[in-house]
């Protein structure tokens, strides 16, 4: 299937790993050109540099002010912007309890999770809207619909991230700009079950391990596992390309079932 992305421009936040990494590659293949935003690099985007068409870009997210550097590198590059992809976040659990929660992580998540999305957004919206068709594809979570207080003040960013999209796909979408959300569920990523992830994390706190945390998560969902990179970046690029012109203020779960209600 020809998703319409071939010579298309593309920026992807948190492009080093995980599904960032796995969405640069989808993208890749489509025929589009990417500039893969991440705090610190990786080996494996470093290869996806070196294979052409796509320039790794070096920015802090959580500072306002690089958001607008990423748009003029995309289009000093390319010279167009077709695609946005926010997908930089963070979780960390919360094994204290609510009242473990500082104004000071809260603002951390914030920053992270919902403001880093807002701001690029906001500097590259302008260069969306002087195209023909441009597109935002936001990688929110199953936690903006299913509030868990391990995660408190992630799940209420996420929720906020996708009010925020559907808000902003009423705005723009008159004006040509489609806006989605994809929500996963646990995928199979360092920020589940990497070293410092959530399973490690909620093991050290109970004395498990972390293979056994992931396990149990992975059973809550109908197909018993984790949702594989690749298949939120086949969503992602999906959503980013010409066959879903008409899909616009839509969120799109995908985890294995785990949201059991409608």
């Amino acid at each position: 299937m020809d998703l319409g992305l071939s010579g298309k421009s593309a920026i992807v936040t948190g492009a080093s790993r995980g599904i960032g990494l796995a969405v640069t590659r989808a993208l890749l293949a489509e025929g589009a050109s990417v500039v893969a935003v991440s705090k610190n690099g990786s080996a494996e985007l470093k290869a996806l540099e070196d294979g052409g068409r796509v320039r790794a870009v070096t920015a802090d997210l959580t500072d306002p002010h690089q958001p607008p550097g990423v748009v003029t590198a995309a289009l000093d590059l390319f010279g167009r912007l077709d695609v946005l992809v926010n997908n930089v976040g963070a979780v960390r659990p919360r094994l204290g309890g609510f009242l473990s929660v500082t104004d000071d992580d809260w603002t951390t998540t914030m920053t992270i999770n919902l403001l880093s999305a807002v701001r690029m957004t906001r500097a590259a919206l302008p260069a969306l809207l002087a195209g023909d068709a441009g597109s935002i594809v936001t990688v929110s979570s199953v936690n903006a619909a299913l509030p868990d207080p391990l995660v408190i003040d992630y799940s209420a960013a996420k929720a906020a991230l996708t009010s925020f999209c559907k808000s902003l796909s009423k705005e723009v979408g008159p004006a040509g700009v489609r806006v989605n959300t994809v929500s996963p569920g646990p995928v199979a990523t360092d920020l589940w079950l990497g070293d410092g992830g959530v399973a490690a994390a909620v093991a050290s706190a109970t004395g498990g391990r972390p293979e056994a945390v992931a396990e149990r998560a992975a059973s809550d969902a109908v197909t018993g596992r984790f949702t594989r990179p690749e298949e939120v970046a086949d969503l992602v690029t999906f959503l980013a390309g010409a066959r879903a012109t008409n899909i616009t203020g839509a969120d799109f779960t995908i985890d294995g079932g785990l949201i059991s209600t409608l």
